[in-house]
């Protein structure tokens, strides 16, 4: 076919005008709906491949505000479009295959769809909407759904064809939308869609066509819009299969058309009002004059607000509030006789009111004795190590008295009291196997003695999951040992550890002790080794790999950069010696580090030891001192200097706050001697503690050494016995007074020795929350009950005293400063059982790796260009906080293609000059390298219509004129 018998076939395009005079079929979300302009990119491929842009639309009818879990339904419609039925001589016969995609709308559960109507001007296969998956097959899980005729495409389908009619067909008009004659173009438009699904959780839902994956790249078989044109000329038939992805309304941004096509919005609903019941506890039988408790429990558990308990219509004292779904009354029936108590719940915001149902307490001046029931309530399964719930339920509820458990024959901890009817032992077992457990309730007054059922508890060893920390240095020298340490937590773990170098192991399995394995090991090749360390298990423990830590290992050392922070106090006396100390990072760094006050040295330089440098020093002379560390360096480390902190220097002393903290037993034994213990902060505080029993002295003043000063004293007289102590304050240091401990003190009481551990991780990280636990037992390794724990770090409390928990404390704590640590740990003593103290455990506290940012780099590009002829390509990289970029380079890319060599940034900017070799659409991307401290990143896409100085190939204006696509 010659060029001048070419006839110019049109791809359908929206029209405003159709648009109006077209409307949507009902309005199913009651709203206006909501039309969005966008454009359409598309290819049409026949003996020409033509590219062209054109205006489309699509209107969308939803409601504007749904609530969570609502089933609703919104209409969604293409806008009207159009094809010239000849031209040059050739005639468009008609367009078929036509098939819209759209995508399900995230943040909500697809319900159903359906066609709405048969649409304007269409035959062939009837209008009908499936869901499909990426394939285009129909799939009840794909994320599609697909507007087409029987599903029959040009591609991206079951039944696809770019050479033969199918599916929804707009035939040529012989009439236009007015019922008059023409020979003008042919109109048509496809049909609604009712899409109907429930919503998600608050926030929105937004209508999208399909642009996901694939489907957005252009010219792609997943395009949202595809169709078939057919031609005839000089009796031949020709195709033109076309697929169509959005663009933004200016048509400059490749897919922007996929943004939302309406918002729905998904709003909180506000609080649910449920209903609720009130179910009454209350003893069978009451004695005249003796108290006993009533019980409310309402549920939901949540709900608060009161309880008014009534005896027939009296109210029986106030309303009680509700406390963790319950409320109880303590009362005292002062006549004989069937008593009807009912409870009536307030109700509260979101709970409304409920009366329980009735129930009698039958009250007598005399108890009445009744036959009770033990049930027993254990695990099946226990762990040893690990604590598990033993529960007796002794029937009737209001029953007291005690439940003694029993494993075998013999006695498990002491009894235990009954309370609201049930009595609770948090036990651990020592010893695996079988073990046979009973519940014996000792009887009350009112209730008598009964025994359980027996129930088996099958205890085996508890195997805990274990963390391996590796540290090792970040650079070594080639045929020099450096040391690979490994971390096994929890500290108690045995077995062994094996070093890695990729997937080679290096020597042989380390033993672990007392947590840690380390293995001295000399590298003879170049180049970064990745180590890690693999923990074989053990009886109990998990086995478990740590993450990997990367030695550069080079013949020549590896100079790093350093950090030095600078750590004095903020004043200081005139002819009395303080610590000014450095801390250098890296923790190995060694070298000396010089003090300075001013432009003056103070003294010599100290040697690096650990990390820190740390000078004694005494100031002569009054006012401000500016003082900064000057560290020296060493072979692997530059020089720092530190930011400069002011020390204040005066003759007379600064007078500060005190603060007293008294450690005291709970109870003690009288004539037996205790400890009386008082911590004074700051630490460093000097002068006396007197204790003080009310308003009475105990024996002297005792002197504060290293901030505590302890009172040994032996109660003589039984009753409780309100201690505080007061610290006499120092030359520098205030007075204070501690809050008033009680200690009961009676003559039978029976106090038992304690041994207090520790376990805290070896190593952490500075702003990284880590656990520090204490375990407390008695001299047959039962847990403590009652007192509290205090942790110290460094000798100094941290964080108030934590109450014991199954024997056990628990501290979480964030380490401010890197540096070795010495952490402690003090028990108060209880009823029954001693303080005691643990011995320290040192944490190697580590500052994190830098930060790397995230950048944003965008793509500044001509929509067009012509072939041969220099244009520029700009990119623009930020951070996320939209601070410019300084270092690092660009690589502008045409889809795979670099173009040219990378582009420093400068000042946040990279910019080529480039002249492109090759027509059509150049689909153009920046590609930003990272540096130091900034991640990589890369631009969105632009498109350049690259000519070839002549008329633009892909032409201008509407789909509507194509150009030469059927021929050349």
């Amino acid at each position: 076919m010659s060029r001048s018998n070419v006839r110019r076939v049109a791809v359908p395009v929206t029209s405003a005008a159709v648009v109006a005079g077209m409307m949507l079929v009902g309005s199913p979300a009651g709203a206006a709906p909501t039309t969005t302009s966008y454009k359409n990119s598309c290819q049409a491929s026949a003996v020409l491949t033509v590219h062209k842009v054109a205006d489309t639309s699509m209107t969308v009818d939803a409601p504007a505000t749904v609530a969570p879990g609502e089933t609703f339904t919104y209409r969604i419609q293409p806008g009207g479009a159009s094809y010239p039925n000849s031209e040059s001589g050739a005639t468009t016969t008609n367009v078929s295959r036509l098939k819209v995609d759209y995508e399900i709308p995230a943040n909500s559960t697809f319900v159903s769809a359906a066609v709405v109507g048969t649409g304007t001007n269409l035959d062939g296969a009837a209008p009908s909407v499936l869901r499909v998956d990426d394939t285009g097959n129909a799939n009840g899980s794909g994320n599609v759904l697909r507007l087409s005729g029987s599903n029959q495409t040009i591609a991206n389908g079951p039944s696809s064809s770019t050479n033969s009619e199918g599916g929804i067909r707009a035939p040529k008009l012989k009439k236009d939308l007015n019922g008059n004659g023409t020979s003008g173009d042919s109109w048509f438009r496809l049909p609604a869609v009712d899409v109907t699904v429930v919503a998600g959780a608050p926030g929105v839902i937004t209508p999208k066509v399909r642009t996901a994956g694939n489907a957005g790249n252009y010219n792609n078989d997943m395009n949202y819009y595809s169709f078939l044109p057919r031609a005839t000329f000089l009796g031949g038939t020709q195709w033109a299969p076309t697929r169509c992805t959005p663009r933004d309304a200016q048509g400059s941004a490749l897919n922007a058309g996929a943004g939302p096509l309406a918002t729905i919005t998904v709003s909180d609903p506000g609080p649910v009002i449920v209903d609720t019941t009130t179910t009454l506890n209350v003893p069978g039988t009451a004695k005249t004059g003796t108290a006993v408790d009533l019980t409310a429990t309402v549920a939901p558990a949540g709900a608060t607000g009161t309880v008014q308990f009534k005896d027939g219509t009296n109210n029986i004292g106030g309303a009680v509030p509700v406390n963790n779904g319950t409320a109880t009354l303590n009362h005292t029936f002062t006549t004989n006789g069937a008593h009807n108590i009912t409870a009536v719940y307030s109700g509260d915001a979101t709970n409304r009111t409920s009366t329980s149902a009735a129930s009698n307490v039958q009250v007598t001046t005399d108890p009445v004795i009744v036959d009770t029931t033990t049930t027993l309530n254990v695990p099946a399964t226990a762990k040893t190590g690990t604590a598990v719930d033993l529960t007796a339920t002794v029937a009737p509820a209001g029953a007291t008295g005690t439940v003694q458990f029993k494993d075998g024959t013999n006695n498990i901890g002491g009894a235990i009291a009954v309370n609201n009817g049930t009595a609770t032992l948090n036990h651990t077992f020592t010893t695996t196997g079988a073990h046979s457990i009973t519940a014996v309730y000792s009887g009350d007054a009112t209730n008598r003695p009964s025994t359980s059922a027996a129930s088996a508890v099958d205890v085996s060893v508890n195997v805990v999951d274990t963390t391996t920390t590796l540290n090792v240095p970040g650079t070594a020298k080639t045929g020099t040992a450096v040391d690979l340490t490994a971390t096994v937590a929890p500290a108690g773990a045995t077995g062994t550890v094996q070093f890695k170098d990729g997937t080679d192991n290096i020597g042989g399995a380390i033993a672990v002790n007392n947590g840690t394995a380390t293995l001295n090991h000399t590298f003879t090749a170049n180049g970064a080794h990745s180590i890690t360390a693999v923990y074989s298990g053990a009886e109990g423990f998990a086995t478990s790999t740590s993450a990997a830590g990367t030695v550069d290992v080079s013949t020549d050392p590896v100079i790093v950069d350093t950090t030095t922070t600078l750590n004095v106090p903020g004043t200081a006396k005139t002819g009395t010696a303080v610590d000014l100390t450095a801390t250098v990072a890296p923790s190995d760094a060694t070298g000396t580090v010089q003090f300075k006050d001013g432009t003056d040295n103070i003294g010599g330089a100290i040697a690096v030891n650990n990390g820190t440098a740390t000078l004694n020093h005494t100031f002569t002379a009054n006012g401000a001192h500016s003082i900064t560390a000057v560290y020296s360096g060493d072979a692997t480390n530059r020089t720092s200097t530190s930011a400069a902190s002011t020390v204040d220097v005066s003759t007379d002393p600064v007078i500060v706050d005190t603060t007293t903290t008294l450690n005291v037993p709970g109870t003690a034994k009288t004539g037996t001697a205790v400890d009386l213990t008082a911590t004074v902060a700051p630490s460093d505080a000097t002068g006396t503690v007197q204790f003080k029993d009310g308003t009475d002295n105990m024996g002297g003043a005792i002197a504060v050494n290293n901030g505590t000063a302890t009172l040994n004293h032996t109660f003589t007289t039984d009753g409780t016995h309100n201690i505080t102590a007061v610290y006499s304050g120092d030359a520098t240091n205030r007075t204070s007074t501690s809050a008033a401990a009680n200690v009961e003190v009676s003559t039978d009481v029976v106090v038992a020795d304690t041994t207090t551990t520790m376990n805290v991780p070896g190593e952490a990280t500075t702003g990284d929350q880590v656990q520090l636990f204490a375990l407390v037992k008695d001299g047959d390794n039962n847990p403590a009950v009652g007192g509290t724990v205090q942790f110290t770090i460094n000798g100094s409390n941290v964080g108030g005293a934590i109450s014991l928990v199954d024997g056990g404390a628990k501290l979480d704590h964030t380490f401010a400063a890197s540096g070795a640590y010495n952490v402690g740990a003090v028990y108060s003593g209880s009823a029954t059982f001693h303080g005691s103290t643990a011995q320290a455990s040192s944490v190697n506290v580590t500052d994190p790796a830098p930060v790397e940012l995230d950048t944003v780099t965008t793509l500044t590009a001509p929509a067009t260009a012509t072939k041969g002829d220099a244009v520029n390509l700009s990119a623009t990289v930020k951070t996320q906080a939209g601070d410019a970029v300084t270092t690092g380079t660009v690589t502008f890319m045409d889809g795979a293609t670099a173009l040219g060599t990378a582009v420093d940034v400068v000042d946040g900017q990279a910019t080529l000059s480039h002249a492109f070799a090759l027509t059509g659409d150049r689909h153009i991307t920046a590609v930003y390298s990272g540096a130091s401290g900034m991640k990589e990143s890369t631009s969105a896409a632009s498109t350049v219509t690259v000519s070839g100085g002549g008329t633009n190939p892909g032409g201008t204006g509407s789909l509507g004129q194509l150009g030469s696509i059927f021929g050349s």
